[in-house]
């Protein structure tokens, strides 16, 4: 794709050239998602969406810490439910309860954080009786 469009050639035609030449070469086979579906196609057009992408991709917050933290806390007791075994119930009520203990000592920036450590035992007991029932 160095060479230069040689005069007199449409520019639609060259580059159409270039691609099926590409494609019969199969450089494209080769690409990271070949013969995936593409991501985001069933979502509404969103301005942004490059910036958003970019911000998950790097790991980056716009919230507050506190926020952040109270939104990881909801996450976690919202995955509770579709958790496989008791193990991995407690290991994540016990990873944020960790975290939420550290946030209480030295609280962080933003709004109040207004979170107590979890009740792991009531709630793996709910977990128990959720499992249980049809």
């Amino acid at each position: 794709m160095t060479e230069r469009k040689p005069a007199g050639v449409s520019f639609e035609s060259w580059v159409d050239k270039q691609i099926r030449e590409s494609e019969q070469r199969g450089d494209f086979a080769q690409l990271p998602g070949f013969g995936k579906p593409l991501e985001g196609l069933d979502r509404p057009y969103d301005e942004a969406w490059w910036i958003k992408a970019k911000m998950q991709r790097e790991g980056v917050s716009v919230l507050p810490p506190s926020l952040a933290l109270r939104k990881e806390a909801e996450d976690t007791l919202a995955a509770v439910p579709g958790t496989r075994t008791e193990s991995e119930v407690r290991r994540m009520l016990n990873e944020m309860n960790e975290k939420i203990t550290e946030a209480v000592r030295r609280p962080p920036q933003g709004p109040p954080l207004n979170l107590k450590p979890f009740d792991v035992e009531a709630l793996v007991e709910e977990w128990r009786t959720a499992r249980r029932s049809p």
